[in-house]
């Protein structure tokens, strides 16, 4: 990653030692760095002062019959006060995100061992 790098572990009940957050845990962040950041910009061109923008991921399980279904769940908050209508174009900008739009799409990933 250019010239940083990231430590993924595991918690210790999964084998790892938890020192560093896992996976998953990097991609639910990736999604909300990414909506945070494309709602800015879109806030910004509008000339809205949204103050801190706070987003949450988390990953839901639902058990059905035909076996586990996961979803991710994204809350998103504004130290600002916002308009019903910036609200909506907020929601609908926030689905613009490039990270989200990769892992709604399912992109595919082409595997090689060099």
């Amino acid at each position: 990653m250019r010239q940083h790098f990231a430590v993924i572990d595991e918690p210790i009940k999964a084998g790892g030692d938890d020192n560093a957050p896992t996976p998953v845990e990097y991609l639910l962040t990736a999604i909300g760095g990414c909506v945070s950041i494309t709602l800015r910009m879109y806030a910004e061109r509008k000339g809205w002062d949204l103050g801190e923008i706070t987003v949450n991921v988390r990953q839901k399980e639902e058990l059905t019959s035909e076996g586990i279904k996961k979803s991710l769940i994204e809350e998103i908050s504004f130290e600002k006060e916002v308009t019903p209508e910036q609200k909506e174009k907020l929601l609908e900008i926030a689905g613009k995100c490039p990270v989200a739009k990769m892992v709604k799409g399912a992109t595919p990933i082409t595997s090689n061992i060099v």
